[in-house]
C-alpha cells in the first residue's frame, strides 16, 4: 500500500511552496511562572498600544492636549489612552455560579452576555473614569481593548467621549507573489473524530480528494500545496475522566479518536506538508496560546517530515504569503461579550484593535506573561482565517494604508462536510463539500 501511494504522488508532480514558520511568538519555552498577577500582562499591553497611539494622535487631533485619567479637568477637552473595562450586568460571576448549581430549578445559560444597562470604563495607570455619550457602543467594544478618547470631563465626574481612535490594521509587508500559477491551501476544522456527529467516511473522502485518489480530481490534487488543520481535530470522552483509574476497555476508548485521526493525517502527510492546531476539545492546554499537541499522539504522522504540529494561534508564510488563523477561541468569546453580524466582522475588530484576543485574561483564558503581550498583531497578515465556526463567509478587508486581507471563517467539518481552498496565486478562495447520503 504504501509503495503504490509513493508512486501515485510521483504521478501527480505535486506543485511545492517555500514554508516559514513565525510561531515563535506564541511559544512559552522561557516563561517561568512564579504566581504573577495577570495585571502584568495588562500593562505591557497598555505600554505597547499606548506608544503606538501616541504617534497617531499627532496626526488625528494635534492641537488637542493628551492627559491621564488623574489629569482630567472638568470641561476641558483632551485625549486619553487607556484600557477599556466593560461592566457587565449578566456578566457570569463564579460565586453566583455556584449558588445556581445548588438550585433545584434547571438553569438556562444564555449565548450572549449582553445587556441595556452595560457601560464602558477607560483605566490607565492613575485611575478609571466612566464614559458617556453615544459614540463608544458597549454592544461593540470589549473588555481589554486600548483606544484613544477625545472628549471632557463632566460635573457628573464622567468622561463624555466625542471621538474615538482605534490603532487600526498594522504595517503590511508586500505579498510576495513568487508564482503566476495556481497554488492551493486547503484549511479544516472542526473534524472531532470519536464524536457522534463525526463520519469517517466523510473524511476519507476529503482525505481521497487532497491525495488525488479520486480519478479525475488529480489535477486539482497536484496543486494542492498545504493542509492546515484548524483545531478541535478528536473528541475525547470526557464522561470517562472521573478521577479514578480506567479499565482497559476505558482505556482504549479515550486513545481510538486520536488514533482514528493519524490513520488519516497519515496518508495526507504522505503526500503534502500538513499543520495541525490544538483546539478547546484537543488533549492539548486549555490556555491561549495553546502549545502544539504531542507529536507522540501520531506515531504514523511524525514519520513524515511534512508532518508539522503548530500553536493556536498559528502564523506562517507560504510563498511570501502572510496567513494568521486561530482555531476559534477568540472569535467564540468576542460573541459572548459584544454584539455583530457574523464572526467576520468580529475578526475585522481584533484587526482593527491590533489584539488577536483582547478578552484575554478577563475572560478568556490565557498564560499570565509578564513582559509581553503575544496576541498583538504587530504585522498585518495577507489571509487571517479562524476556525470551527457555524457557517463559511470570507471577504475582503482594506486598511487606510492600502493593506489587504482575506478573512476566512472555517465551518466545523462535522457538521457541514466542508473545507475552505485558498488560491495562493489571487487569494481567492472557495469552499468544497463531502457527503456521503446515498439514494435507492
Amino acid at each position: 500500500m504504501a509503495a503504490m501511494e509513493i508512486d501515485t504522488e510521483k504521478n501527480l508532480q505535486r506543485k511545492q511552496s517555500t514554508y516559514q514558520s513565525l510561531d515563535e511568538t506564541f511559544e512559552i519555552q522561557n516563561e517561568t511562572y512564579r504566581g504573577q498577577q495577570y495585571s502584568q500582562i495588562y500593562f505591557a499591553r497598555l505600554h505597547m498600544m499606548r506608544t503606538l497611539l501616541y504617534s497617531l494622535v499627532t496626526h488625528w487631533k494635534p492641537h488637542v492636549p493628551v492627559c491621564t485619567v488623574l489629569e482630567l479637568e472638568e470641561g476641558k477637552e483632551c485625549i486619553i489612552v487607556g484600557t477599556l473595562y466593560k461592566h457587565m450586568k449578566l456578566k457570569p460571576c463564579i460565586l453566583d455560579e455556584y449558588s445556581k448549581e445548588r438550585s433545584a430549578l434547571p438553569l438556562v445559560k444564555p449565548h450572549n452576555f449582553m445587556h441595556p444597562d452595560d457601560h464602558l470604563v477607560l483605566e490607565d495607570e492613575s485611575g478609571r473614569v466612566k464614559l458617556g455619550g453615544s459614540v463608544l457602543s458597549p454592544s461593540v467594544y470589549v473588555t481589554g481593548v486600548v483606544v484613544a478618547l477625545h472628549g471632557k470631563e463632566t460635573d457628573a465626574g464622567d468622561f463624555m467621549v466625542l471621538d474615538v481612535l482605534e490603532a487600526g490594521l498594522a504595517p503590511q509587508i508586500e505579498p510576495q507573489l513568487k508564482s503566476r500559477e495556481d497554488k492551493y491551501v486547503v484549511f479544516i476544522s472542526g473534524v472531532n473524530a470519536g464524536s457522534s456527529l463525526s463520519n469517517p467516511l466523510q473524511f476519507q473522502l476529503l482525505v481521497d480528494h487532497i491525495t488525488g485518489h479520486l480519478g479525475d480530481e488529480k489535477g486539482i490534487a497536484a496543486e494542492i500545496v498545504h493542509v492546515v488543520i484548524a483545531g478541535n481535530s478528536v473528541e475525547i470522552p470526557l464522561g470517562l475522566l472521573n478521577g479514578q483509574n480506567l479499565a482497559s476497555k476505558d482505556q482504549s476508548r479515550l486513545s481510538e479518536p486520536v488514533q482514528e485521526l493519524d490513520i488519516l493525517l497519515t496518508q495526507i502527510a504522505a503526500g503534502v506538508p500538513v499543520d495541525i492546531m490544538p483546539g478547546s476539545n484537543d488533549p492539548a492546554n486549555f490556555s491561549l496560546p495553546q502549545q502544539p499537541l504531542n507529536r507522540w499522539l501520531f506515531p504514523g504522522s511524525r514519520a513524515y517530515n511534512t508532518f508539522r504540529s503548530c500553536t493556536n494561534p498559528h502564523c506562517f508564510e507560504l510563498d511570501g504569503v502572510r496567513i494568521l488563523g486561530t482555531s476559534g477561541q477568540n472569535i467564540d468569546d468576542l460573541k459572548k461579550y459584544s454584539e455583530g453580524k457574523d464572526e467576520l466582522e468580529f475578526m475585522e475588530r481584533t484587526l482593527k484593535w491590533r489584539h488577536l484576543a483582547p478578552t484575554t485574561p478577563n475572560t478568556l483564558g490565557c498564560y499570565p506573561f509578564t513582559d509581553r503581550d503575544p496576541f498583538l498583531i504587530e504585522s498585518c497578515p495577507h489571509v487571517y482565517f479562524v476556525g470551527n465556526q457555524d457557517k463559511y463567509g470570507t471577504r475582503i478587508l482594506k486598511g487606510s494604508e492600502g493593506q489587504l486581507v482575506r478573512l476566512i471563517s472555517i465551518p466545523k467539518f462535522c457538521n457541514t462536510g466542508m473545507v475552505v481552498v485558498l488560491n495562493l496565486r489571487n487569494l481567492e478562495c472557495h469552499t468544497l463539500s463531502f457527503g456521503t447520503q446515498f439514494s435507492l
